[in-house]
């Protein structure tokens, strides 16, 4: 057998690509906190918005008063805190809360604005959002969900909880409860990069229970150099 490459002396230095944040020129933001590795695509639109570590949005994406947690993938034209009109007043239309956009001296009405901010989003770690969902104000999702293509959610989805349709309704459990509770308790979303690269091969090759007993006896806040 040929002798094994030997590993370069920065071999650790290495393994780990630049964690900062990858914006499109094409993307406006405003008052947004992005994570380790964030990614955010073409023609996204965020307004005060905390992106968490890897998670990203693919293009045409839309966000505003919403918390988005580690290891989120959030497909294009995806809709979260969409606009609710103020339909107790005359009109729905926005000349009723940005009357400055057609007349001088009628400010923005604020009382929509915080009534936004009340009802912020908040999505946890680890959720798959489909292709052009619409998430409503107000709404949390559960730490390991999944919403379908097209969906629209009006209500909070629970952790590990497969949702679709419109408004959307729990489809299935993503795994049993036994599961999900021990993945909750594992949570891998907050292992530091040395123990992510370590643990990648075993989330691509180990059935999940096979994953979980493997590795909810270690401890993973060493670099895999020290851990034993």
């Amino acid at each position: 057998m040929p002798p094994e490459t030997p590993r370069p002396e920065n071999f650790e230095e290495l393994r780990f690509r630049p964690s900062e944040p990858r914006i499109a020129t094409t993307a406006e933001l405003k008052r947004v906190k992005l994570g380790r590795h964030a990614e955010i695509g073409p023609r996204c639109v965020l307004r005060e918005v905390t992106v968490g570590d890897f998670s990203y949005f693919e293009r045409g994406g839309e966000a505003v008063y919403t918390s988005i947690g580690k290891f989120c993938s959030i497909a294009a034209n995806v809709r979260i805190n969409a606009l609710a009109h103020p339909m107790e007043r005359l009109t729905t239309h926005k000349i009723s809360y940005r009357p400055n956009e057609y007349f001088r001296w009628l400010p923005v009405d604020q009382s929509v604005i915080d009534r936004r901010k009340d009802d912020a989003v908040t999505i946890g770690h680890d959720v798959w959002i489909g292709h052009a969902v619409v998430i409503m104000p107000g709404v949390f999702i559960g730490n390991g969900a999944v919403i379908g293509a097209g969906a629209v959610v009006t209500r909070d989805v629970a952790p590990f909880t497969v949702v679709a349709g419109v408004p959307a309704q729990p489809i299935k459990p993503r795994f049993a409860e036994p599961i999900a509770t021990r993945i909750a308790a594992l949570a891998w979303w907050d292992w530091p990069p040395e123990t992510l690269y370590d643990a990648i091969p075993d989330m691509q090759a180990l059935p999940i229970e096979a994953f979980l007993d493997k590795w909810e006896g270690r401890q993973p806040f060493l670099p895999s150099t020290t851990t034993k």
